[in-house]
């Protein structure tokens, strides 16, 4: 007899793959073979959307953190339908080298995502990426590049494009032309999300390869603040809560409005409270992201009270006919005369669906619906070879945009941006950022080849 827990797990998938597309029906009864690259808190959560949706098989799992890897390898091997335990790997090049996987799911620390993706799609996989998709401007091109060349499917996981009720928020608001002219959209994050400890350097856990951890970043002493979780507080790895957090509400705000990449970009902050901790990513900062009829900004501060508690991090649309308020939890239409009505709407949960989502560890609860629509979607995206909803250039056009926020406020000036040619307009200065250093061996990524070799050895 099937046991209860299996009965519900298939009769979730049953419930996935028939609200799916044809091109994605016809994708599920594939079984696509899938390895996932970073094992961690998000990996997990990633993938184990994409089992609840199709019935594909893991068969890999990479990770530098051993203790990580092994916890990963046994949930998956109770949540996936065939019950097998997926082989694991420590170095992604080795698992890449099987060449027995469609898919890919490279969530890694923000300075790991572009050597893997690449290598991925040379290796005939579709990939999926967290976002944003790269620590520096060159990097993203060379992604962008290799999706291209290779002909490759790749989502970001800029999910708020897939989040039901911002769907129909664009939908019913924007689309309905119920805001009518729109000039300005505030985009903020209040959250007290900034790590405030100084812990002393360590000897990194026998357990995780640090030096392969650290990967083409510069090398710092170990930190219990960075690894597990806590990297984003160092912009070796990232950049900082503009590159985490901005980038969804940018990237929001782009897709409702349809809007492509600001034509200027201008910045300032810094730390200018908390001066005492270990971190080096910015408390406060400000962003002006210019498209030229529409002005979109950025604000985030790592203490206080956000203006709207209801609303800590989101986005604010302003029209001349109503005011638009969205995030993830809900969105809000406020008109400004009397001939429209106010709309509010909250998440989605699908609780019933998926009742695993009730008991899974550190899972998002109201962000999960929208990665399972946001999977869906690249599924059906591979089947029918189309362009997702989050496709490798929009989370390019994302990325950059903020990386750009970065180096407005480092060099202190606004930057122009050529987007046909990738460069700031008339700034050398500006264009020499545009490519972080990589630590030796790892070879930096070229957009205008697409050649990421390393000269590091397989073991």
């Amino acid at each position: 007899m099937m046991h209860r827990r299996d009965f519900l797990k298939q009769s979730a998938a049953a419930f996935a793959v028939a609200n799916l597309p044809v091109y994605a029906q016809q994708l599920a009864d594939m079984k696509k073979r899938v390895g996932l690259i970073g094992t961690g808190w998000y990996g997990k959560t990633d993938l184990l959307r994409l089992i609840q949706v199709a019935p594909v098989e893991v068969v890999s799992l990479c990770d530098v953190d051993r203790k990580m890897l092994a916890e990963a390898a046994e949930i998956v091997s109770t949540r996936q339908l065939s019950k097998k335990k997926p082989r694991t790997y420590s170095d992604y090049r080795a698992m890449l080298k099987e060449r027995d996987l469609d898919i890919v799911i490279i969530v890694t620390p923000d300075h790991w995502h572009a050597l893997p993706m690449i290598e991925a799609v040379k290796s005939g996989m579709d990939v999926w990426v967290q976002k944003p998709i790269s620590v520096d401007i060159v990097e993203a091109q060379g992604m962008l590049a290799a999706a291209r060349k290779y002909k490759r499917i790749v989502q970001v996981g800029m999910q708020r494009r897939s989040t039901p009720h911002l769907v129909r928020a664009r939908d019913r608001v924007i689309g309905e032309g119920r805001l009518g002219t729109i000039g300005l959209v505030e985009i903020y994050c209040y959250y007290h999300m900034r790590a405030t400890q100084n812990p002393p350097d360590t000897q990194p856990p026998e357990y995780l390869d640090y030096e392969m951890w650290t990967g083409p970043a510069p090398m710092r002493p170990y930190n219990s603040l960075v690894h597990p979780r806590s990297w984003r507080a160092f912009m070796e790895y990232g950049n900082g809560i503009v590159g985490d957090m901005c980038v969804h509400m940018l990237d929001m705000v782009r897709w409702m409005l349809d809007l492509g990449m600001p034509k200027r970009v201008s910045s300032s902050g810094g730390i200018l409270v908390d001066k005492a901790s270990k971190a080096n990513i910015t408390d406060s900062q400000t962003a002006t992201f210019d498209f030229g009829d529409l002005q979109v900004v950025w604000t985030h501060r790592t203490y206080g009270d956000p203006p709207d508690p209801r609303y800590p991090w989101g986005a604010t649309f302003y029209g001349d006919k109503g005011t638009l308020k969205a995030s993830v939890m809900s969105y809000d239409f406020v008109p400004t005369g009397k001939d429209q009505t106010p709309i509010h709407e909250d998440v989605t949960y699908e609780l019933e669906q998926f009742p695993e989502d009730r008991t899974e560890k550190d899972l998002e609860r109201h962000v999960a619906p929208a990665i399972r629509a946001h999977m869906k979607n690249f599924l059906e995206c591979i089947a029918s070879r189309g362009t997702p909803v989050a496709d490798i250039e929009q989370g390019y056009m994302s990325a950059a945009a903020c990386i750009l926020a970065n180096l407005s406020m480092k060099l202190g000036r606004t930057l122009q941006w050529d987007h046909a040619k990738g460069v700031v307009i008339d700034d050398p200065e500006a264009n020499t950022l545009l490519r972080r250093p990589y630590r030796a061996p790892w070879v930096h990524p070229d957009p205008t080849t697409v050649q990421v070799a390393s000269q590091r050895l397989l073991g």
